[in-house]
């Protein structure tokens, strides 16, 4: 992550549960190409399950999580992203099916993945900062600290 936070995203039909979301992990992980991530999660009950916790333990090695407390989202960046996708790609838009209206999402969210500053203002905007190093990242350097606002 570093000094570019950024954004990966995957649409499919129907809601996550567990496995589909292990899929996306596995996903993300191919993309990284050995990075190390910090992913940002919310209170979805698929992030809680045993599955999950057992799936996460297991790539602690390039993942960490950081948990947003139970509804919160204000604080969660992802609400911000969506409503910049809804207010440019989908304002005013009278889809024909379903298939148009995910081309226009997935188009702005390629749109706001290529920004070099929206990512860090869906960030600011919820109060959080990307990747000030504190003294507990000297011992891993791979990462750095989500903190928010609040605790600079």
């Amino acid at each position: 992550m570093g000094d570019d936070p950024n954004c990966f995203f995957q649409t499919r039909k129907g809601s996550y549960n567990s496995e589909s979301l292990i899929a996306f992990l596995q996903d993300f992980k191919r993309h990284l190409c050995g990075k190390r991530a910090i992913l940002i999660w919310d209170g979805l009950a698929a992030h809680k399950s045993q599955v999950m916790q057992e799936y996460m333990y297991s790539q602690r090695r390039w993942l960490r999580v950081e948990r947003l407390p139970g509804y919160a989202p204000k604080m969660n960046p992802v609400e911000t992203l969506r409503g910049n996708a809804k207010g440019q790609e989908l304002a005013n838009r009278c889809s024909k099916d379903l298939t148009e209206v995910v081309t226009a999402i997935e188009s702005g969210f390629k749109r706001l993945r290529k920004s070099h500053t929206l990512p860090f203002s869906f960030l600011k905007h919820a109060g959080l900062a990307a990747c000030r190093r504190t003294p507990e990242d000297s011992a891993n350097s791979d990462y750095c600290s989500l903190k928010t606002e609040e605790n600079w």
